[in-house]
């Protein structure tokens, strides 16, 4: 493990870091968790960008929902650093594609932690109303808003992650969507920025 991911969390968190990152490894072999491409730089590409989202877990949350989890980025990373600093946090990890399910199922038996896994479509699962909704690489701001909205109470608080082109989802996103929303910038990616949106509601009713 590289130092840089040392300074984000304790030794037995970084255990099941590295028991988690194996798991990925070894499925991603025969399940598309991550691009074949990315599998060298686990850590720095897909770990360290998903503790960064664990990092800004908001005080008093019991809740969190990932949408889209796929290879469990970030919900597995949350639900490893939850393990030690926030056991009362239970994690929903939404994820449609059965083979993928069985990966995050596993994960969550071999290390012990509070989560569960929901196979079913986003869009098709009743109001989960978390105090956290989180989804990295899942799809454009606006797309993301839906979803967020559909799930989310007054307080729900949404955590995105969004690459380079951030700045013209979040353009878009304002002509169908009102909401509130603060950034802050990556640690992994200076082109960059993390959202933390709330109280979404549409332009239109």
């Amino acid at each position: 493990m590289t130092g840089a991911v040392d300074q984000f969390v304790s030794r037995e968190t970084s255990e099941d870091l590295q028991h988690y990152a194996a798991l990925l490894k070894k499925w991603n072999a025969a399940i598309n968790l991550i691009a074949p491409s990315t599998v060298d730089q686990v850590w720095d590409r897909h770990i360290r960008d998903s503790l960064q989202i664990a990092a800004n877990i908001p005080k008093n949350t019991t809740s969190w929902v990932d949408l889209g989890s796929g290879g469990g980025l970030p919900g597995l990373v949350v639900a490893i650093v939850a393990k030690h600093n926030h056991p009362d946090l239970r994690i929903t990890l939404v994820e449609s594609d059965q083979r993928k399910c069985s990966f995050l199922r596993t994960v969550i038996r071999e290390l012990g932690l509070n989560a569960t896994v929901t196979a079913r479509r986003i869009e098709d699962i009743p109001p989960l109303q978390p105090d956290v909704i989180s989804a990295r690489a899942l799809a454009a701001l606006p797309l993301l808003l839906r979803f967020f909205h559909h799930h989310a109470t007054s307080k729900t608080v949404g955590i995105f992650p969004k690459g380079e082109k951030w700045q013209a989802e979040l353009a878009e996103a304002q002509q169908d969507w009102r909401f509130s929303f603060e950034t802050a910038a990556s640690t992994t990616d200076e082109n960059a920025v993390i959202f933390f949106v709330k109280e979404v509601t549409p332009c239109k009713p």
